[in-house]
C-alpha cells in the first residue's frame, strides 16, 4: 500500500525528559485512517481471508519510513508468538540467498505443535481458578443456545467491528519510576500501572453514567511460558488471563497501593495448575469463555479494565536488513475496555494504547492523577 503523505503527517510528538535527546515520536492510527484514504486493516481469520496472518506494507510519499501492520488469529498465536513469527520472518530475509538455495536454518526455530503444549501439563494437576468460579455462580446464562465448544461456529460469523475510539497515553521512564515510587516501590511498574488506570477509569465511568458500579473487573494476561514447563520456544497460544472481579466501593475507600495489593494477590495465584485448568475451559468449554467475556464491559452496572503487556515481546530485535523499528503504533482492536502496554525505546517509557469511549476518555484525562503522570498523545 502506498499512502499520498508523508509518515510525518500521522506523528505527534513531545518532547523528551532525557537532556539533549530528540522528541519522542508516536504514530496516531486514529489521523491514519481518517486522513490517509486507507481501509481498515483485514482481519485474519478463516471464513473470508483463510488466512491465520495478514500482513500490510505501507509506503509513504517522500518520506524515509516504511511501515507494517500484522493482523493474526489469537487461536493460533499469542504475542510473543507472534512477534518471534515477525522475526524469524526477517531471519530469513536478512540471509535471503541461504534461503534460497535451501539450506538455512533459522538460528532458534520455533515449536508450532500443540502436543507439546498437553505433554508439557499432563503431569500437573488442575488448580481452581477463582474468576471462574465467580463468574459461574454470578453471570447470567446467555439468552441463545451455544455448543459446548462454539470455537467452529465463533471463527465462522462476521467480523465484529473493531474500537476506532483508540487512544493512546505515554508515561516517560522517568515518570514511571515516580509513579511507582508514590504507590509503592515494592510492587512492579506493571501492578502499578495497571491499579492506576483501573481506579482512574472506574472515575470515568462514575462522572458518565453518574452512578457507582457495584463491580470492577481487572483482567491481566499472562505468559503461561513463565509458569510452566511449557518450551519458551513454543509458538502458539499459550497466553492465559487472570480477573480480578472487585468490589467498586472497596476500590473507592482504598489507595492504590491497596488495589496493587489485590492484583498482586490475583496475578500471583497463577501457577502451573491454574493454567492446565485454563486451557481446558478453552479447549471444551468455550461457552463458559465466551459468556465471560461478554460480561466484561463498562455499563453502569461494572467498570472493566483489560491489560496485556507487550512491553517485553520483541519487537526491538526485528531487523529486515535496515535496523530495529523507530516507532510502535497499535492497530484497531476489537474490544471497548483493553489496553495494550507498548515499550518505547526512545525514552525507556511505555505507551497505553486505550480502547475507551470518547466522552469516557476526556473524563479520564480531566481527572487530576491522569494530569499529573500520563501525557496525552491522541
Amino acid at each position: 500500500m502506498t499512502i499520498q503523505h508523508p509518515a510525518e503527517t500521522f506523528f505527534e510528538s513531545r518532547p523528551s525528559d532525557i537532556k539533549g535527546n530528540p522528541d519522542v515520536l508516536f504514530f496516531n492510527t486514529r489521523k491514519f485512517y481518517r486522513e490517509s484514504g486507507a481501509e481498515l486493516m483485514p482481519k485474519a481469520n478463516y471464513w473470508k481471508e483463510n488466512s491465520g496472518v495478514v500482513i500490510r506494507i505501507i509506503r509513504f510519499k517522500d518520506s524515509p519510513y516504511v511501515a507494517f501492520s500484522f493482523s493474526l488469529s489469537h487461536g493460533i498465536f499469542d504475542g510473543i508468538g507472534a512477534t518471534v513469527f515477525i522475526n524469524h520472518w526477517a531471519e530469513y530475509t536478512r540471509n535471503i540467498a541461504d534461503v534460497d538455495a535451501g539450506n538455512y536454518k533459522l538460528a532458534d526455530p520455533p515449536l508450532n505443535d500443540r502436543q507439546i503444549f498437553h505433554d508439557s501439563l499432563k503431569d500437573v494437576e488442575a488448580l481452581k481458578v477463582p474468576f471462574i468460579d465467580y463468574f459461574k455462580e454470578n453471570v447470567p446464562p446467555l439468552p441463545f443456545e451455544l455448543p459446548e465448544n462454539p470455537a467452529a461456529a465463533l471463527i465462522n460469523i462476521p467480523d465484529i467491528p473493531v474500537c476506532e475510539e483508540q487512544h493512546m497515553l505515554h508515561f516517560s521512564s522517568k515518570t514511571l519510576n515516580r509513579m511507582r515510587n508514590d504507590v509503592d516501590p515494592a510492587h512492579t511498574t506493571n501492578t502499578v500501572l495497571a491499579a492506576f488506570i483501573a481506579k482512574n477509569m472506574l472515575l470515568a465511568n462514575i462522572e458518565v453514567f453518574g452512578t457507582t458500579p457495584l463491580l470492577t473487573c481487572v483482567a491481566i494476561a499472562y505468559d503461561s511460558r513463565l509458569r510452566s514447563d511449557i518450551p519458551q520456544q513454543y509458538s502458539g497460544n499459550a497466553s492465559c488471563v487472570s480477573v480480578a472481579p472487585i468490589s467498586s466501593q472497596k476500590i473507592l475507600d482504598g489507595t492504590y497501593q491497596d488495589l496493587a495489593n489485590e492484583l498482586k494477590e490475583h496475578g500471583a495465584r497463577n501457577q502451573s495448575g491454574h493454567t492446565k485448568t485454563f486451557l481446558d475451559i478453552l479447549e471444551n468449554d468455550m461457552k463458559l469463555m465466551f459468556q465471560t467475556s461478554l460480561s466484561l464491559c463498562n455499563t453502569p452496572a461494572s467498570s472493566y479494565t483489560g491489560m496485556s503487556n507487550v512491553r517485553y515481546m520483541p519487537f526491538y530485535t526485528i531487523d529486515f536488513g535496515y535496523g530495529k523499528p523507530g516507532i510502535l503504533g497499535f492497530d484497531y482492536y476489537m474490544r471497548e475496555g483493553m489496553i495494550r502496554v507498548l515499550p518505547n525505546s526512545q525514552d525507556g517509557g511505555v505507551d497505553l494504547v486505550v480502547n475507551f469511549r470518547d466522552e469516557f476518555f476526556e473524563k479520564l484525562c480531566n481527572l487530576e492523577d491522569v494530569k499529573k503522570y500520563a501525557d496525552v498523545i491522541y
